[in-house]
């Protein structure tokens, strides 16, 4: 074998190596999926006058399929629905997801369409953040998306961050595209806030959820089980391109949670 396969070719970017097995995402046994009903698995139904039901299948959802790719345990701290604000406010202590034993090596988070683009939330600026006190921070969405990352850095100091942006819609849906795009920049002003942190940028890498793809991946308005587990190919397939981009960072992920460390390799 030639290990050079295992590193990041000249010129390669996200998503251009797509990885059946989770690739090196394998390295985090224990992920936390922090998300809406696109990352809980949730099917759209229809009943018979027409309306609508919707079931969160979390057996379903990307973060479960990149648990039995890469056997690690993946937590789905997750709900249709969700809100970075009702997240902090509400269900993120009613659900216990900033208990100690549930802390995880790696957080990725997928949180925006509703407070953004279905409720039209402030989005804010990293301005908004008390980098020494989240409980000062600005009640925007910017605000809350540094809660979450803060808590989580209380209990678990080292551990790394993923931030997702949106996929692109169709050609015909450039105001929401361009909200997108807003809304992955402040993402970027995230990373570049934080330590350890890191963009999925399916904005940039994904295709497009056009009618192509929504035939083939989408049921009604959300996924469906042939979409999540390729959301689920994507999201591991990019960290894998993240760690391979970052060598150094990941190498010693698996004291991340441990009293140790060494201080001694700089390679």
């Amino acid at each position: 074998m030639d290990f050079k396969d295992y590193m990041l070719k000249e010129g390669e970017k996200p998503l251009d190596k797509i990885v059946d097995d989770g690739g090196f995402t394998a390295i985090l046994r224990t992920i936390a999926v922090v998300g809406d009903s696109l990352s809980s698995g949730e099917f759209e139904g229809t009943k018979e006058d027409g309306s609508k039901s919707y079931h969160d299948m979390f057996e379903y959802s990307w973060g479960q399929f990149i648990a039995r790719a890469c056997g690690s345990k993946v937590y789905n701290f997750s709900r249709g629905g969700m809100t970075a604000k009702e997240y902090c406010e509400s269900w993120g202590e009613a659900n216990g997801v900033w208990d100690e034993e549930k802390k995880a090596q790696a957080y990725i988070i997928a949180l925006g369409v509703n407070d953004y683009f279905n409720q039209n939330q402030e989005l804010g600026s990293v301005a908004d953040i008390d980098l020494n006190d989240w409980r000062n921070n600005k009640k925007t969405i910017v605000g809350y998306y540094a809660t979450i990352i803060q808590r989580y850095k209380q209990i678990q100091p080292d551990a790394k961050f993923f931030f997702v942006s949106m996929p692109k819609a169709d050609e015909g849906a450039e105001e929401r595209n361009q909200k997108g795009k807003k809304y992955r920049d402040m993402l970027q002003s995230l990373v570049d806030t934080f330590a350890n942190s890191y963009l999925i940028d399916l904005y940039e890498y994904a295709p497009a959820y056009d009618e192509e793809y929504s035939r083939f991946f989408r049921l009604g308005g959300h996924l469906n089980p042939m979409g999540y587990l390729l959301t689920g190919k994507m999201i591991s397939s990019y960290i894998d391109w993240i760690i391979r981009s970052n060598p150094k960072d990941f190498k010693q992920v698996g004291f991340i949670g441990t009293p140790y460390k060494n201080t001694v390799d700089k390679r």
